[in-house]
């Protein structure tokens, strides 16, 4: 079984991977479509600070600042530059366990965004400073998949990165869709807005056309069991890597491969029409507990076990 430092480190590496990704994704639309002076710009912007828990959308600074300090503010612990340097300081304490291809490629990012010139460099070209970030990143997880062995060091990472995925895209569609009054969105430029913040807008098109619909929307990213930033893919690949760990653990725990494989088949077997019954936000709402009934569980079995089972007689 291995150390819980480990683990832990492992865990939060992915994690941290991931928020960095879906922030910048969520500032590069947000700055784009404030280019559009209207009233789809405006709704874009709030779909993206709201998701990220900005308390008073209302009095938010302009899109480039807030922009800048999704980024680059070394203050904030969730900005992408915090989010980088928590995954670099996790990966240098498991160096031994990542492949030097991936270390690089981190490495070289964190440089890249606590360079005294990354403010400039964003002020330059902001557009291109997150569309880089992105990039970046993507050739990180490709170097992970490629190099590293699929164990265990790979499935904590795995682990971390798609609990953290299903809980940033449930929270995104939260946002749009659940039952608040005077809050559905149904614009067609802020859908599409809403569809690249998931990075989801060429794989939707490719199953519904150009029919730009939430009730097409909500069933794609929530029910879609093909397109790797859906819910129901997330939870799988989360189920799917708890299985294999607990297989390896004697552990008595919460047994969270049992909280994933519940939320698993709920998602499986559910449709559009009973989310739509029953209310989208009641369901992404649950999506995001159990995801942090899921973390909980983790800690129990794989960090936080009693010594006698980390030092067994």
């Amino acid at each position: 079984m291995m150390l819980a430092r480990v683990a832990d480190s492992l865990y939060w590496l992915g994690r941290y991977i991931e928020r960095a990704e879906h922030l910048s994704r969520l500032s590069s639309v947000m700055l784009n479509a404030t280019l559009d002076q209207t009233d789809s710009g405006v709704q874009a912007v709030w779909i993206a600070l709201s998701a990220v828990g900005e308390p008073d959308v209302s009095s938010a600074v302009g899109s480039f600042e807030a922009a800048e300090a999704l980024a680059l503010d070394r203050s904030d612990p969730n900005s992408v530059v915090s989010s980088l340097a928590r995954a670099r300081e996790n990966a240098r304490q498991v160096r031994d366990q990542i492949t030097t291809e991936t270390w690089e490629r981190l490495n070289l990012l964190y440089l890249k965004v606590t360079d005294e010139n990354a403010r400039r460099d964003f002020a330059e070209g902001s557009t291109t400073f997150l569309q880089d970030i992105i990039a970046d990143l993507h050739l990180f997880k490709g170097a992970a998949d490629t190099t590293m062995s699929h164990g265990e060091s790979w499935r904590f990472m795995m682990l971390g990165m798609y609990l953290e995925r299903a809980q940033l895209v449930s929270r995104l569609l939260e946002v749009c869709f659940a039952e608040t009054p005077g809050r559905q969105i149904n614009d067609h430029i802020a859908l599409v807005s809403l569809l690249r913040m998931a990075c989801a807008l060429e794989p939707y098109l490719r199953v519904y056309t150009a029919e730009i619909e939430p009730r097409h929307i909500l069933e794609f990213l929530v029910f879609d069991e093909d397109f790797p930033r859906s819910i129901r893919f997330a939870t799988s690949q989360i189920e799917a890597n708890l299985s294999v760990l607990a297989r390896r653990s004697a552990s008595e725990g919460a047994g969270p491969e049992r909280i994933a494989g519940r939320l698993k088949a709920r998602l499986q077997f559910a449709d559009i029409n009973e989310l739509e019954n029953q209310g989208a936000g009641a369901l992404l709402t649950s999506v995001v507990n159990e995801c942090a009934r899921i973390h909980e569980a983790i800690y129990e079995t794989f960090v936080a076990y009693p010594l006698e089972m980390r030092l067994p007689a």
